[in-house]
């Protein structure tokens, strides 16, 4: 399915089941598009979380309920899915900025929130550097933690961070590892990928790698298969956290809405990080399949 219309139909879809328990499972699902995939691009197109725009639509039709008057507040807790009255009036103050009980007072307060409308306007089209190219499965050896679907942005640069600090830079500029995990980031190059694998509802797993070459792997560090694919793979001149986070930006907004050959394939995608004269690049890989002719 067109990446557009994927996207689209997520918000008719969640449009459709404010009513009910959604999972980001569920709704991928709707729209013939990985879990992973959706709440990575939906995030970038549209600034919210699945999750988010869920929680924000059901507590602003919630407050339409309530204006209209002849709805308990425990009534329409229930109906947009909150365990307890509690929970529902502390999501609905966080939201609001004032508690259900004083909707009459607080009309003016409202806070509007519509379903959304993605459309996009391509500026240069999508001129970005990339090459597609077959590659046979590989391993990959590295630290790996479970990040929140939307706080990759943030949280992934600070784990790249705390191993900079800790491993990487230091036996860069030549200490001698002294220890197990020391030596298995030596030995496999590990810092040369960032990969993110899909783990869950609402996160994934991202590991800081490298070309696993066999061996011990200690504790601490985990081995990942990366299956065969054909790999679209975006260049970028710069190695710095805000031009990689632009490219990817880059890549699903401009990119797969405007390509006609590809379909993401399945849910991993890597940053390859390289060393060349003239400094530090990094590509961007993504696993595509060639779309079906209609």
């Amino acid at each position: 399915m067109e990446w557009l219309t994927s996207l689209r139909g997520a918000i008719n879809y969640m449009e459709e089941h404010l009513l009910e328990p959604v999972t980001p499972a569920d709704i991928g699902m709707a729209v013939n598009l990985s879990p992973f995939y959706l709440q990575k691009g939906f995030q970038i197109m549209t600034g919210y979380s699945l999750g988010e725009y869920i929680r924000c639509r059901r507590l602003y039709l919630a407050a339409m309920d309530l204006l209209a008057g002849g709805n308990k507040i425990i009534d329409v807790a229930y109906k947009y899915c909150y365990q307890t009255p509690e929970s529902f009036a502390k999501a609905f103050s966080r939201f609001h900025g004032f508690p259900p009980s004083q909707i009459e007072k607080q009309r003016g307060k409202i806070k509007i929130f519509l379903p959304l409308k993605i459309s996009i306007t391509i500026k240069g089209g999508y001129n970005v550097d990339y090459v597609v190219e077959k590659m046979d499965s590989f391993k990959v050896i590295g630290f790996e933690e479970n990040i929140p679907m939307d706080r990759g942005y943030e949280l992934c640069p600070k784990m790249w961070e705390r191993l900079m600090e800790q491993y990487l830079t230091p036996l860069w500029q030549g200490k001698e590892p002294g220890t197990d995990i020391e030596r298995a980031v030596a030995e496999n190059d590990i810092g040369v990928y960032g990969v993110c694998v899909d783990s869950g509802e609402d996160s994934f797993t991202y590991m800081v790698a490298g070309p696993y070459k066999g061996g011990q792997v200690p504790d601490g560090l985990t081995v990942r298969e990366i299956p065969a694919a054909q790999w679209a793979r975006f260049r970028s001149p710069s190695a710095n956290t805000d031009s990689l986070q632009a490219l990817n930006t880059q890549i699903f907004q401009e990119w797969l809405p405007g390509n006609r050959e590809y379909d993401l394939a399945y849910p991993v995608n890597i940053e390859y990080y390289l060393c060349t004269g003239n400094g530090m690049e990094y590509e961007i890989w993504l696993p595509v399949a060639a779309k079906e002719k209609d």
